[in-house]
């Protein structure tokens, strides 16, 4: 059994951070986004709740989640397809 080149592997793992930043991206930003407003929120009110935030930023990536999931399940078909075609040598 053949193992892949250098080029293909380091090709494959350029590919896969890629695929884990597209995945992963869009909820890492809404809970970004959450934790600075609510934060500000905090900052002027002066309430001082360390928990105030879990339940929004849980919410917003929930919502992310749902509506990313369609994108989400193209980009791990499609590198699935890449990654088979070319450990099959195709």
């Amino acid at each position: 059994m053949e193992s892949l080149p250098p080029a293909d592997m380091m090709m494959l793992a350029r590919g896969a951070l890629m695929l884990l930043l597209t995945i992963a991206g869009p909820m890492l930003v809404v809970s970004l986004i959450i934790g600075v407003a609510i934060g500000l929120v905090q900052a002027l009110t002066q309430i001082q709740e360390m928990t105030l935030t879990f339940v929004p930023k849980m919410i917003g990536i929930g919502v992310v989640m749902m509506l990313s999931l369609p994108m989400i399940g193209r980009a791990l078909s499609t590198f699935m397809e890449q990654l088979v075609l070319r450990i099959a040598g195709q």
